[in-house]
């Protein structure tokens, strides 16, 4: 068999994600703080970038780069062409303002670059995301995730987890936090004790008596002794032994015991983790107010928005005064990626306007009436009612925050889950449906009537609902409620 060379031409498609289209996905993904940092570093790097001061003139106007005065000499236009450093006037309206519309049309496909991640060669990333410790915030997400509440609660205990200090203490009034969240105290009061029962022990307490007390409870050694020596910290803090004697009704033997066991508690929980970042003010992306007629108006931070000029009239100067090659290139170069930064700055601006007018549309009843009418929601939901892709969905909602009347929350908190219809129908939430299973518990009068979780699930079937067993037993022992067997036995027990 003979080999020889030979020239062929083959016809292909392949998805080539350019550096222009890597940027753009980070941009989309970027919080308001990391986005004026990243705008920083490229006016110093590009002179034909300038951050507008006041308010410029449309770009559309021809003679606008006419009108401004020759300020800029031959000379320094040579000089800032070789230092890549601009020190001339505006020429041209940024792009990054906040729009009128919320159209995303001919713009980037973001969603092309797969689910998640950055485009960060030079981060660290995922190594050290696994190699840090865990801060207690997220210590306290993960055992969230896996409590078993609704997703109502789930809301509940989310706020309460963020307002835990480094500590460990709860630094929020459950009042304020009823309020806020449109729902009873006593729901919130119910909530932040499971959030107590979560690791270390002791968290989320309200204060040093709550913590030492939470934590002797979880020891089996709360009593009425030591608990009147918790109500009476102050005078240990004296060493007003006699006086805790008499209060406690205790010996001197008894109340050392007690004091002993008080020393080896921790009155810090959270101490034994490491630090957060240090705190920043939160700048909401987006503003949602309410309106005439029981409308909501979703409106962008033009605060938060960089707003940025390309100088054409520099440009024009720079790219007259260039000779060499290398310069003319420069020059191109400058203007090509000052133009893309202006349109994705836009597309970003319209994107995250866009999902958070949809995701404002789909939960309006939870700003009008509280977390109990949260309805369920994913991110496919959102995605197929603005026609995106999912993952261009998430990038949006990831470090973005929404300001409404109920307050300041990330744009992930509005997704909660659902349990489906057996008809095909309108999802219900895992809030409706734990109420249903507890009507069933509850309606059990003798021992013939108790359900058993498979029953249940027969139950909620037959009214529509698709439910897995193992569901109704995490929603079941959510509430506290024993088992099919054990309330059985309650019932054969003589009153």
């Amino acid at each position: 068999m003979a080999l020889s060379a030979r020239l062929e031409i083959r016809q292909g498609q392949g998805l080539v994600i350019t550096p222009q289209l890597q940027q753009a996905i980070k941009l989309l993904q970027m919080s308001n703080l990391e986005l004026e940092a990243f705008v920083e570093g490229e006016l110093e790097r590009n002179p034909l970038l300038q951050r507008e001061e006041g308010e410029a003139e449309p770009a559309d106007h021809a003679d606008d780069g006419a009108a401004q005065s020759e300020h800029v000499a031959d000379a320094e236009a040579r000089a800032d062409l070789d230092a890549t450093h601009d020190e001339a006037s505006p020429g041209e309206r940024a792009t990054g303002d906040a729009p009128e519309a919320a159209d995303a049309g001919g713009a980037v496909d973001w969603s092309r670059a797969g689910k998640g991640g950055s485009f960060d060669m030079d981060g660290e990333g995922m190594e050290s995301a696994l190699s840090r410790e865990k801060t207690l915030h997220e210590h306290l997400q993960d055992q969230l995730l896996a409590s078993g509440l609704t997703p109502a609660d789930t809301v509940i205990a989310g706020v309460l987890i963020d307002s835990v200090d480094e500590g460990g203490y709860l630094r929020a009034e459950v009042a304020e936090v009823a309020l806020r969240l449109g729902c009873d105290a006593e729901r919130v009061e119910r909530v932040l004790g499971v959030v107590q029962g979560f690791d270390p022990v002791g968290v989320a307490a309200r204060d040093v008596r709550e913590c030492l007390m939470i934590q002797l409870k979880d020891q089996n050694r709360y009593d009425p002794a030591i608990g009147a020596l918790l109500d009476n910290l102050p005078l240990l803090a004296r060493r007003d032994l006699a006086a805790l004697k008499k209060i406690c009704g205790v010996d001197d033997e008894d109340l050392r015991d007690m004091i002993a066991e008080i020393r080896g508690l921790t009155p810090r929980p959270g101490a034994a983790f490491p630090g957060g970042e240090a705190a920043t003010a939160v700048a909401p992306d987006v503003f949602v107010r309410e309106g005439p007629g029981g409308l909501w108006h979703v409106e962008l931070n033009t605060d938060t928005l960089p707003r940025l000029l390309v100088d054409q009239r520099y440009h024009a100067r720079v790219s007259g005064q260039a000779r060499s090659d290398q310069e003319k290139t420069f020059v191109s170069d400058c203007m090509a990626q000052a133009n893309w930064l202006m349109k994705s700055l836009d597309q970003r601006a319209r994107t995250i306007l866009k999902v958070s007018s949809e995701i404002v549309r789909q939960q309006d009843a939870f700003l009008a009436y509280g977390v109990e009418h949260l309805r369920p929601l994913n991110l496919k939901t959102v995605a197929d009612a603005i026609g995106m892709h999912e993952s261009t969905v998430s990038r949006v909602t990831s470090n973005k925050y929404i300001a409404t009347p109920r307050g300041l929350f990330e744009m992930k908190f509005f997704f909660t889950s659902a349990i489906a219809s057996t008809e095909g129908g309108e999802a219900h939430s895992a809030e409706s449906v734990r109420h249903k299973i507890k009507q069933l518990i509850d309606s059990e009068g003798s021992e013939a009537d108790v359900h058993s979780d498979d029953r249940i699930v027969e139950i909620l079937k037959e009214a529509g609902i698709d439910i897995a067993r193992r569901t109704v037993a995490k929603y079941r022992e959510a509430m506290r409620i024993p088992s099919s067997v054990e309330r059985r036995r309650m019932l054969k027990e003589p009153a």
